[in-house]
């Protein structure tokens, strides 16, 4: 019944989300007025808003009109969905083993800490792609809510200490934010003009304030080989000129979601790799 649950609230949180990827950005209300078809302005009853749902069987159209709806709703609701669903699976008071290798976490208020986390990623990634810009309440909402949600859940950070944890969440913001700054000034220095948004900056402060400075690490790596090769891919099939301006925060979000799901594994075989177990003759 849970799991059937997680994906069905995933896919209402990604619809409500679909409405803020659409709004933020044009400083509109995300509550009034209603969802409404934006070509004829018809109200779209909540039996015509079924996430998932309402898409497929309405063929993607406005029920109104039949102006075509963009698949991205369609897709946003369904990421949502499946990634609440992986969070979830993690749970298991036991600590054992979950389904693809999931890292179990045992403390269930981390359920809707990492649903939080998830839903503020998909937020920024689709609005990145948009118009090249990082809502500043995804990424200092975030640094703030990380922050927060540390003291009052010390098991985000591995411990039981609150101060320790806010400790740890500081010190997550401060190498996420400070490493990224200096990149960007470092890239502006070289390229003589900006090389990277300071809204990312700002989201690998917040990464750093929900997981700790470990998951920075990872991320920066993560996120620059990915996008580095999208980028490359882009080009090359001139899709983007070298020139081109490409986002960077749907990277910062693929890999945060990476180390989420499989974080502490990543980083043992990374310590692993880079110190080597001894061998005894």
């Amino acid at each position: 019944m849970m799991i059937a649950l997680s994906f069905a609230w995933g896919a209402c949180i990604g619809s409500f989300l679909n409405v803020c990827i659409y709004r933020i950005p044009r400083e509109e209300s995300v509550v009034s007025p209603r969802s409404h078809c934006t070509q004829c302005g018809k109200i779209i009853p909540w039996y015509l808003n079924i996430p998932l749902l309402s898409y497929i069987l309405l063929r993607g159209k406005c029920r109104y009109c039949a102006s075509h709806f963009s698949v991205r709703y369609l897709l946003v609701e369904l990421l949502t969905a499946v990634l609440f669903l992986l969070v979830w699976l993690k749970f298991d008071v036991s600590a054992g083993p979950r389904a693809l290798h999931l890292v179990a976490i045992t403390d269930l208020e981390l359920v809707p800490i990492y649903w939080l986390v998830v839903s503020g990623l998909i937020l920024g990634t689709f609005v990145d792609f948009d118009h090249l810009i990082i809502p500043d309440r995804v990424t200092l909402g975030g640094i703030a809510a990380g922050l927060t949600l540390s003291v009052l859940a010390p098991s985000l950070h591995g411990e039981v200490s609150m101060l320790k944890s806010l400790m740890m969440s500081a010190i997550g913001v401060v190498t996420g934010w400070g490493i990224l700054w200096g990149m960007a000034i470092m890239g502006k220095a070289i390229f003589k003009k900006d090389a990277m948004g300071f809204g990312d900056v700002k989201l690998m402060g917040a990464i750093g304030a929900f997981m700790g400075w470990p998951a920075v690490l990872f991320n920066i790596l993560i996120s620059s080989f990915s996008g580095s090769i999208i980028g490359i891919t882009l080009v090359a099939t001139n899709q983007k000129k070298m020139q081109s301006k490409i986002p960077y925060g749907p990277y910062i979000a693929l890999a945060a979601v990476l180390w989420i799901l499989w974080g502490p594994i990543w980083w043992q075989a990374y310590i692993d790799f880079m110190i080597p177990p001894l061998t005894y003759m």
